[in-house]
């Protein structure tokens, strides 16, 4: 009779945080920052169709890593409860903690079955409030745990070297324009210290944004807006930025005329002088 082979508890557990945590490193990272007048998310993702960043409700937002079939089954369940929670009592009472608590009780049930293989994702919940001090973001690893960021988090992919960055330069007074810059940049270094170029192609841009007039603050920046921004933001080196990225090239052009119209009015006063002295000699 064959002894039966025995893994302590400990072990199990440890071994299935293993796979999970190599699973996530695998993907591309995304950067979650907050800014003066909301929440940045910035994914390294080509595709226009599948989603790393989505709207959950009006001001609840959803980021993920990992096995995308895993993470899209997550997001629609948020959805549903979102929604259900919101008809059900008020739209209020829909928040950004309390859907992080339904997301933990599913990670962390997931995690601790032993005949079901760990989720190989990991999840950010943000949402935007009245005031920068009242938003709120939380990142939720594969085992369900749930911890409270501030300022800036990066998941996936070089979670550590990214989020080492972020950390270092991030501020909360930040324009759009100046935590897009960073955050791409971020991304974009990799772990011998280069730089690769991010076109607006390969970015998945949203935020949450709390001066829309609307009841949903929630907003993709894609196509032409994105790659303008990107353009501004890198063509003005360290400088500030408008921040809204459908309005960025208005103000830039009216300084513009206006800085070519002053040295026309000197010159022409210059000449009118010239002619002037010119009758007074005759």
């Amino acid at each position: 009779m064959s002894t039966p082979f025995y893994v302590s508890p400990q072990q199990a557990m440890a071994d299935r945080a293993e796979y999970a945590r190599k699973g996530i490193a695998r993907g591309r990272s995304v950067v979650v920052l907050q800014y003066r007048d909301g929440i940045l998310f910035v994914a390294e993702n080509p595709s226009r169709a599948l989603h790393k960043v989505s709207e959950i409700y009006d001001r609840i937002a959803f980021a993920a890593v990992g096995k995308y079939n895993e993470f899209e089954n997550l997001r629609i369940g948020g959805v549903r409860y979102a929604d259900l929670r919101g008809y059900t009592y008020h739209r209020e009472d829909v928040t950004a903690r309390g859907l992080a608590n339904v997301y933990a009780q599913t990670l962390g049930t997931i995690f601790s079955s032993v005949g079901e293989k760990p989720y190989e994702v990991e999840l950010i919940v943000a949402e935007v409030g009245e005031a920068p001090t009242d938003d709120q973001i939380y990142r939720l690893p594969h085992d369900g745990s749930i911890v409270d960021e501030h300022g800036s988090v990066a998941v996936g992919g070089d979670a550590d070297r990214i989020g080492g960055r972020l950390d270092r330069d991030h501020r909360d007074d930040m324009t759009l324009g100046e935590a897009l810059r960073l955050a791409v940049r971020s991304l974009a270094r990799d772990s011998n210290g280069g730089e690769r170029e991010l076109a607006a192609d390969q970015l998945e841009v949203a935020v949450l944004d709390r001066t829309r007039p609307q009841q949903r603050k929630f907003k993709r920046l894609s196509g032409e807006p994105l790659e303008r921004l990107l353009a501004e933001t890198a063509g003005d080196g360290d400088g500030p930025d408008d921040g809204n990225a459908s309005d960025t090239s208005s103000e830039g052009a009216d300084a513009s005329t206006e800085g070519a119209e002053g040295p026309t009015d000197g010159k022409n006063e210059a000449e009118d002088a010239g002619k002037k002295s010119g009758e007074g000699k005759e």
